[in-house]
C-alpha cells in the first residue's frame, strides 16, 4: 500500500524537483540587443549612396551597385625581431582601434641579412567585416584622417584596377583611441579597402560617396 502523506489522503507523495534558473533569457536579450544596432554608415549607404550610384552609373539593378566587401589593416613590425614587446603593443593597440582580436602574422621564408627566420613573428593584421567594417571606415574619415597635420586628402590613384583602394598611414596616433603616454613604439600600418567595384571608376564612386576625403 503506498504511503500516504498527512493532510492529502489518497494521493502519494510527490515532489517536482526545483526549476534551475537559466541565464538564457538574458543571452537572448543581449543578442536581439546588438542585431537592432545598425551602423550610421550603413544606413546611409543604403539610403543616400546606393541611388546616387546606380543614377551616375546607370546600374538597371540594386545588386550591381558597388559596396563595401572588407577593411584589411595590415601592421609591419621588423623591429620585432629584437624586440617581441614592441609587437605585443602594436597588436593590443590595432585591436583597440578596431574592436577585433588582431592575427599574428609570420615571415614566409627566412633572410639571413635581416636575421629573419622562417616562422618569425613580425607583424599584426585585421580583417574587419559587416558592422565593424562600417564603424572603422565611419571612424577614419570622420576623426582618424582629419588629424593628420597639413592632411590635404588621400591619394586618388592607389586602386589596383578592380575598384580596391590600399592606403598607409605613418603612425598609429591619428586614432583617438590611442593614448600617446601609453605607446611602447610609433609605427604605421596600411589599409585596404576590398570593394565589389568592377572598375577604378566604380570603387573611387563608392568610396567618395561614403566620405574618403581623395586629394583634387
Amino acid at each position: 500500500m503506498a504511503k500516504v502523506e498527512k493532510g492529502r489522503p489518497g494521493k502519494p507523495s510527490e515532489r517536482k524537483p526545483a526549476k534551475k534558473e537559466s541565464s538564457a533569457p538574458q543571452q537572448l536579450d543581449q543578442g536581439s540587443e546588438e542585431s537592432k544596432f545598425r551602423p550610421r554608415l550603413r544606413d546611409m549607404y543604403q539610403q543616400q549612396v546606393v541611388p546616387v550610384l546606380m543614377k551616375e552609373f546607370g546600374y538597371k539593378n540594386v545588386m550591381q551597385v558597388p559596396k563595401l566587401e572588407r577593411v584589411v589593416l595590415n601592421v609591419g613590425m621588423g623591429e620585432a625581431i629584437q624586440n617581441v614587446k614592441l609587437l605585443e603593443s602594436a597588436v593590443t593597440e590595432l585591436g583597440t582601434i578596431t574592436g577585433q582580436k588582431p592575427v599574428v602574422t609570420r615571415a614566409k621564408k627566412a633572410i639571413a641579412g635581416f636575421k629573419l627566420r622562417q616562422g618569425l613573428p613580425i607583424g599584426a593584421k585585421v580583417t574587419l567585416r559587416s558592422r565593424r567594417m562600417y564603424e572603422f571606415f565611419d571612424r577614419l574619415v570622420t576623426l582618424a584622417l582629419p588629424r593628420i597635420r597639413d592632411f590635404r586628402g588621400v591619394s586618388p590613384k592607389a586602386f589596383d584596377g578592380r575598384g580596391n583602394y590600399t592606403f598607409g598611414l605613418k603612425e598609429q596616433l591619428i586614432f583617438p583611441e590611442i593614448k600617446y603616454d601609453e605607446v611602447a613604439s610609433i609605427h604605421g600600418m596600411d589599409i585596404t579597402i576590398v570593394t565589389t567595384a568592377r572598375t577604378n571608376d566604380e570603387g573611387k564612386a563608392l568610396l567618395k560617396h561614403l566620405g574618403m576625403p581623395f586629394r583634387t
